[in-house]
Order: structure tokens, then C-alpha cells, then sequence
């Protein structure tokens, strides 16, 4: 049934940050390109059982680290003792009910509580013969903002459960007007990707800590003496700090160093300019706000999956082009900047020095690494029939299982639990 379930529809997922604008959690879902769900759905909600077994199947535990797995359960296989099989600890149970809650259902649902599960409450409405018998049952209610954004709405919706012990996770979140709306009416969760989707103004000026950055990868991704990158360091203390704590603690190869680094060019050589380049182009997605933690930043996390995700499918592909995969990684990471900076892509190509493979790549779309973006940007979306329309144009054995995999192995990287 697992092989059966990657093979033949895609594994979705859904952020959903914190009020901190942190990544806390995915919501995950089936989808294939044949089915066509209705406006409000995020994907085979239903599909429980298949789900659950997907979520053992690619170790999906270990590859989201300390963020938990959304995962909807409707009535048949709420029943199933199978469901008992997920981590408690990790996943949020979303109870995809319809109509009044029957007894049997209530007291499934008081078992699962009691063996230490998390429960939501999907498609809220108000206080109704639905929603009352399960709000002492519930640690989540979610309220879907695709119907119910009107401002007197959401405003009521969120009243009628001030004074409950839940967190409310608001749905479909477009824009940050919209998460801010919602973070004053109480919402603790907010799921979308709001904030991939910054303004994007044709001319705006960078800020002297990103020209720094572009100006320093440029140095390292061209082929100039270790002194001019040296040299360039020396007058940003800041950077040179945490490039030498980098080193210092994971070493080369990502084994701790057996001695000290103190010297800025053996930081440089040991960690190398392929290294070096993949943690100044993170950088400059990381947050303005210098008290903010960067690893816990939505879009840095994003583009460094996809970038992953770039690399291991051309890896994949061709696995001796150690060059290209590179060229995949960076191509991933540079695809983000525009909602990092605010800017077309096109302005910042210009002023970042990249490989032609790339230029092909983000500005059209073209060449082997243009098709494989164009594949994870509409993966990122959730557009199944869109992943179905250009597996077929790209070459090999690439499947929908290949990306389900491929998610999970990018996911078990990024949270540290990988290679």
C-alpha cells in the first residue's frame, strides 16, 4: 500500500508558522494530478491510511525534526488501530468530520487524547452541534480564511473561543496583512506561504548588509586568490566571526575540527569555496532582524530544501556531475531571492555572477536545470497536474515517487538527520 501511495500521488506539504513567523509544522496531504479537488481542499485530506503508512515508509519523523506532521483523518480510519502506529509526540491529528459527531466517534477521540494525541478541529464554523461536543477534545481548531475572510467573520469566529484552551490555525494565508489580521485576533498558527510572497519593486535599493553579501559571493564564486576573499572578509568582523564559529565547530567534512581555527584563509580553505558560497547565498535570505534566529526562518528553510532537492535529482540523474549538482544547489537557493530582496530576478542576476546554466535556469526556465525548478516550484504549490505535465518532459526515470523521496531525504538534510 506504501508503494502503491508514493507512486501514485504526490506528498504535499503545507507550512504552518508560529507567531513568530517560524516554521512549526507541516500539514501534509495526497494529491495526484487526476483528481481535481474542490476550492477549499488542500488535497486527498482524506486518504488517512495511506498517508500514515507514507509517513513511516519515508521516516517522515526524523526528516521534519522538532516540527510536527498535520495529518487528516476522517471517520473510517479514525476507527483503524493503525493510526495508534504514529508518534504521538509528532503529529496533530485533524479529525475531517461531517455533520454531528456520533458517540463512537467521541469516545475514539477521548482515547486518542488520552494516549497523549493532538486533535484539530477542521472547518470551523461557530458553537454548533458539530464543534461543541469535540472543544474539550481539541488542542487545535482551524478556521479557513478562503471562506470566512471577511473581517466581522473571523472576528466572531475567533471570539466564540477566546476563553478556550486551544491554539487557532488560520488557513490559507496569502499576505502578510492577512497573517497580522489574524495574529490580533488571537491566532497562534498560521498556514500558507505568505511569506515566500514579499513585494517585489523593480529598482529598490539593497541594504548595505546584502550588497556585502552578493559582493563576497561573487568573490568566492570566481576563480581569485584565496587573499582577495581573505582580504574581503577582514572588513566585515561580523561575518568573519561567524565563519570561523562555523568551522571551529563543524569542521571539515562535517566532523568537529581536531584543532582550533584562527586563521581566516585556513577557515576559508577548510571550508572550502563550494561550502563557502552555499552559506552566503542562506545569508541572504536570512531574517533583517539581527535578534531573529536564522536556521528558524520560513524562507531560508524553503530555499535551502529545494536547493537540496535541486542537487539530489540531478544527482540522480547524472551522478558523476559533481559541477552540476552544485550549479543545482545554488540554482534552488537563487530562486527564493526574489522574495527575499524584493526584487526581479532579472535585477538580481545582475548584479550576482552566475553560471549560464543558471541564468537559463531562473530567468526562462530552460535547460536541465530550468525544467527540474520549474518541477519543484510547482511541487512547492501543490499543482499536481502541473508536477505530472513536466515529469514527462523530463529525462530518466523520474516519477512521482522519485519527488515523494526525494522531499524526505531533503527534509532529513535539512533538519540535520541526513547526508
Amino acid at each position: 500500500m506504501t508503494d502503491n501511495a508514493l507512486q501514485n500521488a504526490f506528498l504535499f506539504r503545507q507550512p504552518i508558522l508560529n507567531r513568530q513567523q517560524e516554521i512549526a509544522g507541516y500539514q501534509l496531504s495526497f494529491r495526484s494530478g487526476e483528481e481535481l479537488a474542490d476550492a477549499g481542499d488542500y488535497g486527498l485530506r482524506g486518504a488517512g491510511a495511506p498517508l500514515c503508512a507514507a509517513y513511516s515508509e519515508l521516516g517522515m519523523q526524523g526528516a521534519l525534526g522538532n516540527s510536527l506532521a498535520f495529518i487528516g483523518i476522517d471517520t473510517d480510519f479514525l476507527q483503524q488501530e493503525a493510526i495508534e502506529l504514529l508518534p504521538p509526540k509528532a503529529v496533530v491529528l485533524e479529525l475531517l468530520l461531517d455533520g454531528v459527531p456520533e458517540a463512537k466517534i467521541l469516545t475514539r477521540c477521548r482515547k486518542l487524547v488520552e494516549r497523549g494525541y493532538s486533535l484539530a478541529l477542521t472547518s470551523y464554523q461557530g458553537i454548533d452541534d458539530r464543534s461543541r461536543p469535540l472543544l474539550p477534545l481539541v488542542a487545535v481548531i482551524e478556521i479557513d480564511l478562503r471562506h470566512d475572510a471577511d473581517d466581522g467573520r473571523l472576528e466572531d469566529l475567533a471570539g466564540s473561543l477566546r476563553h478556550l484552551p486551544v491554539r487557532l490555525l488560520a488557513q490559507g494565508v496569502e499576505s502578510r496583512e492577512q497573517m497580522e489580521r489574524c495574529r490580533g485576533l488571537g491566532f497562534a498558527l498560521f498556514q500558507g506561504r505568505h511569506f515566500a510572497r514579499a513585494e517585489i519593486v523593480s529598482g529598490r535599493r539593497l541594504s548595505a548588509a546584502h550588497a556585502t553579501l552578493i559582493r563576497l559571493c561573487n568573490l568566492v564564486g570566481r576563480d581569485v586568490d584565496t587573499a582577495l576573499i581573505e582580504d574581503a572578509f577582514k572588513h566585515e568582523p561580523a561575518l568573519t566571526l561567524n565563519l570561523l564559529r562555523i568551522v571551529n565547530s563543524v569542521g571539515r567534512l562535517g566532523n568537529r575540527s581536531t584543532q582550533p581555527v584562527t586563521s581566516l584563509r585556513h577557515a576559508i580553505t577548510l571550508l572550502g569555496r563550494r561550502q563557502l558560497q552555499r552559506w552566503l547565498s542562506l545569508l541572504l535570505l536570512a531574517p533583517g532582524d539581527e535578534t531573529a534566529d536564522p536556521t528558524r526562518s520560513p524562507l531560508l528553510q524553503v530555499a535551502a530544501l529545494r536547493g537540496r532537492m535541486m542537487e539530489l535529482l540531478i544527482e540522480a540523474q547524472k551522478p558523476r556531475d559533481h559541477k552540476l549538482a552544485d550549479l543545482a544547489f545554488i540554482t534552488g537557493i537563487l530562486s527564493m531571492m526574489p522574495s527575499a530582496l524584493g526584487l526581479p530576478i532579472e535585477e538580481i542576476l545582475e548584479q550576482i555572477a552566475v553560471e549560464r546554466e543558471v541564468d537559463l535556469a531562473l530567468r526562462e526556465h530552460e535547460g536541465r536545470l530550468g525544467r527540474i525548478l520549474a518541477l519543484l516550484e510547482c511541487f512547492d504549490n501543490d499543482d499536481a497536474a502541473c508536477c505530472d505535465r513536466l515529469l514527462a518532459t523530463i529525462p530518466g526515470s523520474f516519477d512521482r515517487q522519485t519527488l515523494n523521496t526525494g522531499l524526505s531525504a531533503a527534509l532529513h538534510w535539512l533538519n540535520g538527520n541526513g547526508d
